[in-house]
């Protein structure tokens, strides 16, 4: 008992000294995270501009510009089934001065469809929230003669991979979803890349796209012009908006796997405290009435 004192006084200076660094630092923890944010904050947004996506993001940038105190700004970095834009989060200083908006394509698709891959899903980031999940619907140009799910697959498989589709870029979601459905449908789609939801809807208008798969959010300004057609909506139920549109159910191709999602991360030495910060802010934001509206 005696030797176990001894040890114990000898030990009082080390927990002493262990005491007031752990002090010390949960002092300076607590500081940062009052002074946080100390200056613009950049939201990295992977996908052009116009795409429903970005429009998203910029409405959440300009809630948080107010509830932050500091200026949110948008930057849009497309390209490369979104890598452009990760790899540009995952190089950025762990401070909480940048946000990055990202993606299933990002987080869960790339690693298994790129032979190549510049930023590590699970180790450059950290999780800030999920943000929305994504209506898509089936669409095709004015000019293409399918004006059902069935006459689409009838004039695939006839064409003879004279149709071409829409996608995000090789290896995207749009683009495995394009393979799926040549597989399913024994037909063949070319492939036409695009950086964003917005530049397919304007090349489907211009007739340069014959079909694709998109967030609905992209078409919301055509859902009853004849400009674009939408053939099918990836839901549970029909939408009161376009209630003689079936779901891809109905329409006989709602076996394909999946649920897109967009979310928000931070590079991967983010503090717990900025983390924690952000999850509230940005889900009190997307909680609200005007945002789910």
């Amino acid at each position: 008992t005696n030797q176990r004192e001894m040890k114990m006084k000898n030990r009082t200076p080390f927990f002493a000294l262990l005491a007031g660094v752990i002090a010390s630092g949960l002092s300076a923890s607590a500081a940062f995270a009052q002074s946080f944010p100390s200056k613009p904050i950049k939201m990295i947004v992977p996908i052009a501009a116009g795409s429903v996506t970005d429009v998203a993001s910029r409405y959440l940038a300009q809630e948080l510009t107010t509830t932050l105190g500091q200026p949110v700004v948008v930057v849009n970095r497309p390209g490369a089934n979104m890598v452009i834009g990760a790899q540009e989060c995952a190089r950025s200083d762990p401070d909480g001065h940048t946000l990055c908006v990202t993606s299933a394509d990002a987080m869960s698709y790339n690693p298994f469809t790129l032979d190549q891959m510049s930023y590590d899903p699970d180790k450059d980031f950290r999780p800030v929230t999920n943000m929305y999940f994504v209506i898509e619907g089936l669409i095709a140009s004015r000019n293409n003669p399918a004006k059902t799910v069935a006459e689409m697959r009838e004039l695939a498989v006839k064409s003879k991979g004279a149709l071409n589709f829409g996608t995000l870029g090789p290896g995207s979601t749009t683009d495995t979803f394009r393979k799926w459905l040549s597989e399913t449908w024994g037909a063949e789609f070319a492939a036409v890349p695009n950086k964003g939801g917005s530049e397919i809807i304007n090349a489907t208008i211009g007739n340069q796209i014959d079909v694709s798969r998109i967030g609905l959010g992209n078409v919301a300004g055509y859902l009853n012009d004849p400009q674009v057609k939408i053939l099918a909506v990836r839901s549970t139920k029909r939408l009161p908006a376009i209630p003689d549109v079936p779901t891809t159910d109905e329409a006989g191709i709602g076996a394909y796997p999946g649920r897109p999602w967009w979310g928000m991360v931070v590079p991967a030495k983010t503090s717990d405290e900025v983390v924690t910060r952000l999850n509230k802010e940005i889900n009190t934001i997307l909680d609200s009435a005007k945002a789910r509206e």
